[in-house]
């Protein structure tokens, strides 16, 4: 029994996604250090807060994608590590109560956390923290359930690009810079890339129960198309923040991430209804992301 719980809660916790918001913190943390100091013990603070709401978002998100039938839905040839839920209900690992047990302790440990960043550090990140929450919540959860409606792909624009990324800098510095937005879109379009290719396995299982997210909107054929637009729009931010010098030309290193994204395009728009069936595209697609953002935070501390 134990060890089925264990195996529930680590994929509840999978690492694969949680990295996503270290790639938004790192880039707050490297223009913190440019204009300031980093507080290394606060950063880790930020960090667990993090993790727990990515390990609380995870189990609400499997319970409401359970009962809206989309995980039940897809098919055992359309599953990958990268898709179709944590699937700790279907494939009966944990019960409904462990899950929600697990979104509630650390749903409330990470708001915890983050009530101990703004009482203890810096009292603006409240309302950075608060939009957040809303935006986590809400992309599987009632009412808005924006995942459901088309709205998903932005939500991950704004939370993983300039809102973890501008608390990241706003803990650390007490202040805001524009020059984190600039540097943090790109890395938000980067990571609605890797959503948007991790929504093709679940097309007909989404499209099935009306989850209507934008890849069941515009259909497989079209969506590989809008695909690279998506990096090419990421990458040109990336470029006009250098040009205008929020950036520090080295920031441009972030452009190697475009070489995996480049392929998973490829590999999207060649076969759209089944490249993650026998093309590593997704994972290519995270590794796009981790490098974009190691590339722009590394330009940036290389610059001091």
């Amino acid at each position: 029994m134990a060890s089925r719980f264990n195996e529930g809660f680590w994929r509840l916790a999978d690492p694969k996604i949680s990295i996503t918001s270290v790639a938004s913190m790192a880039i707050g943390a490297a223009l913190a250090a440019r204009d300031g100091s980093v507080s290394w013990s606060w950063l880790l603070v930020m960090g667990l807060a993090m993790f727990c709401m990515e390990v609380a978002k995870n189990a609400w998100g499997d319970v409401y994608d359970y009962d809206s039938g989309t995980d039940l839905a897809v098919k055992p040839e359309d599953r990958t590590g990268f898709s179709g839920g944590k699937r700790v209900l279907v494939d009966n690992i944990l019960t409904r109560g462990q899950t929600w047990g697990i979104a509630l302790l650390f749903g409330a440990t990470g708001v915890a956390l983050g009530a101990m960043m703004v009482f203890l550090r810096e009292p603006s990140i409240f309302w950075l923290g608060t939009v957040a929450l809303v935006l986590g919540w809400s992309y599987h959860g009632p009412p808005l359930q924006l995942a459901y409606r088309g709205l998903g792909e932005l939500d991950v624009v704004l939370c993983y690009g300039p809102l973890i990324a501008m608390a990241t800098y706003a803990l650390l510095t007490h202040s805001y810079s524009a020059d984190v937005i600039w540097a943090s879109m790109p890395l938000g379009l980067f990571i609605a890339g890797f959503l948007w290719v991790n929504e093709f396995p679940d097309y007909e299982a989404d499209r099935s129960v009306g989850k209507n997210n934008l890849v069941v909107k515009l259909g497989r054929q079209r969506a590989s198309r809008v695909f690279p637009l998506i990096y090419l729009l990421a990458l040109a931010l990336l470029a006009l923040a250098v040009w205008c010098d929020a950036l520090p030309a080295a920031a441009l290193l972030g452009c190697a991430g475009a070489v995996p994204a480049a392929v998973a395009v490829w590999w999207t728009w060649q076969q759209p209804q089944t490249f993650y069936r026998h093309r590593p595209a997704q994972p290519l697609a995270l590794l796009a992301f981790v490098l974009l953002s190691a590339g722009i935070s590394g330009g940036v501390l290389l610059s001091l």
